[in-house]
């Protein structure tokens, strides 16, 4: 008899997938007596990355590769490692923290928390009921979101809808995850892909013509073979039980992935522009998901956009999942890259398939 693995395996079908556009304004969006119009807008910005750093060249001291092979196909040079007594839990929560502060919001001031993560310490209970213990919100509302490299996207326009129908003030939002500890560290293929990290941002519900125009979010789960993780927890406790049967490691098909993560990041992105009645030259800048710089330049390629106006930081921080998006937006904001009124665009793609995009005018 053959297993219920085998028949997933066997079953795939392709298809045109689902997707959802929340854009602005909606028939709940919230209006005040006076006409204006409510809308989320981000407060405040943070992100961790945990100190440990393992170069190129520290790969090439176990694995059959070189600083120049990585460089040449990924554009990385770098990334963080947490230590082995972090969890996803621990990185957002100091994020967190450092957003909370920007935006001279109190956890106590927090409704809602959302974090997007496919690395937490346990089945249950989540990652954000976690990092609403730590920071003492105890008004808040939390809950996890799981869509891989799309999660901080998925979880931003969960969190978008909550403001818009006035159902909370201020918000959490984060991305956060370990993705060290899903690799197969003799496999030169994935591990030097990805990297720790998280990344928040704080939204606050206020009237004005700026904030978060519109989300964007698709999926289409025919193409789950091509990118997943059979099991496992990232908890340092969990990892022995299924590592001999390989099971917790990332499995990724990349060359399939590439072609698909270009064309639906790049869809998404004109998606959201045209919702808008906006144009690509109307960007400030982009921040695509730091899943490696070929696919970024694919991306600038196909918008035909200059290489400006495309964020990029995966050299540093290489893929860190669903945290890539926040904390490269928390970097730009501390450098001073963001000001009043520049529209920017967040866009992402993960396993599931996944994707989604945000506009926002800061």
């Amino acid at each position: 008899m053959k297993s219920c693995w085998y028949r997933l395996r066997n079953c795939r079908r392709r298809g045109n997938g689902s997707s959802i556009s929340a854009d602005s304004p909606n028939p709940r969006t919230v209006y005040k007596p006076g006409g204006g119009v409510i809308r989320a807008k981000i407060a405040g910005t943070g992100s961790y990355i945990p100190e440990k750093v393992a170069t190129n060249f520290d790969l090439e001291k176990f694995l059959d590769t070189s600083d120049e092979w990585i460089v040449s196909r990924t554009g990385i040079r770098e990334r963080h490692i947490a230590a082995e007594c972090q969890n996803a839990s621990d990185l957002a929560t100091e994020a967190a923290r450092k957003a909370l502060e920007m935006a001279g919001v109190a956890a106590e001031e927090i409704d809602l928390i959302i974090v997007g993560t496919i690395t937490g310490e346990f089945t249950f209970p989540s990652a954000a009921c976690m990092v609403q213990k730590n920071l003492g919100a105890r008004r808040a509302v939390a809950f996890d979101v799981s869509a891989a490299c799309s999660g901080f996207i998925f979880a931003l326009a969960n969190a978008v809808n909550y403001h818009r129908i006035g159902t909370v003030k201020r918000s959490l939002v984060i991305g956060s995850e370990i993705m060290t500890r899903t690799v197969n560290w003799k496999d030169r293929n994935t591990c030097v892909l990805f990297g720790d990290g998280a990344g928040a941002v704080v939204l606050s519900s206020e009237e004005g013509e700026g904030g978060i125009l519109s989300t964007h979010l698709h999926t289409d789960g025919n193409y789950w073979e091509l990118l997943y993780q059979l099991s496992g927890s990232a908890s340092p406790s969990f990892l022995p039980e299924v590592e001999d049967q390989g099971r917790r490691f990332v499995k990724m098909q990349g060359n399939e992935v590439f072609k698909v993560a270009v064309k639906a990041l790049s869809d998404v992105a004109l998606e959201a522009l045209a919702a808008n009645g906006l144009t690509k030259d109307d960007l400030k800048l982009i921040f695509p998901h730091q899943a490696n710089k070929r696919i970024l330049d694919a991306i600038g390629k196909r918008l035909d956009l200059p290489s400006d106006k495309i964020f990029v930081n995966v050299d540093r921080v290489a893929n860190t999942s669903s945290a890539s998006i926040p904390i490269a937006l928390d970097e730009a904001n501390r450098r001073g890259l963001l000001a009043p009124q520049d529209l920017i665009l967040l866009n992402a793609f993960g396993g599931g398939f996944t994707w989604g995009a945000a506009l926002i005018r800061w």
